[in-house]
C-alpha cells in the first residue's frame, strides 16, 4: 500500500492559514489549532509556505515590538519564515515521504496544478514504516 492518498489527511480537515492573513490572525488560529507549524495557502488553493510559532514569535519581537495590536497590520507572507516545508505531489513514494518526515512535521501535498489537496504527518509516515517493518520481520 505506497498510495500516499490512504495517509493524506484532507484539506478540509486540516487548519491552515490564508496567505493575506495577518500576524495575529495567524497566532490566533494557531492556538486554537493547536499546531505548532500551518500551511499557507494562497486564493486560489495554492500551497505557499509555512508558518511556525517561531517564525511568530520572532516578527512579534522584531517587527511589533511585542505589541499584539501591532500584529493586526503585518501579513503574514511579509514575514521571515525560518523554513517552509516542501510539498510532495499525490503520485510520491512513501520512501520520499520519510525522507521528508525526517525534517519536516508535515508533509504539504498537491495535485498536478500545485492546488493544495492535504498533508500526511509525520506520525502517519512513522506508523506506516513501524507495520512495514513488523510485517517484514513476522514474515522471517
Amino acid at each position: 500500500m505506497d498510495n500516499i492518498l490512504f495517509f493524506l489527511t484532507p484539506k478540509a480537515m486540516c487548519a491552515h492559514l490564508m496567505a493575506d492573513d495577518t500576524l495575529r490572525q495567524a497566532l490566533v488560529r494557531m492556538e486554537s489549532a493547536h499546531y505548532a507549524a500551518l500551511p499557507i495557502l494562497d486564493k486560489k488553493g495554492e500551497y505557499c509556505g509555512t508558518l511556525t510559532e517561531g517564525d511568530v514569535l520572532w516578527a512579534l519581537k522584531d517587527r511589533c515590538a511585542l505589541d499584539i495590536h501591532k500584529a493586526e497590520q503585518i501579513r503574514i507572507m511579509d514575514i521571515a519564515h525560518r523554513k517552509d516545508n516542501t510539498p510532495v505531489k499525490v503520485t510520491a513514494t512513501m520512501a520520499e515521504l520519510l525522507e521528508r518526515a525526517s525534517s519536516q512535521n508535515f508533509i504539504p501535498v498537491v495535485d498536478d496544478r500545485n492546488t493544495f489537496i492535504g498533508i500526511v504527518t509525520r506520525r502517519a509516515i512513522i506508523k506506516y514504516w513501524q507495520s512495514e517493518l513488523l510485517s517484514r520481520k513476522t514474515a522471517t
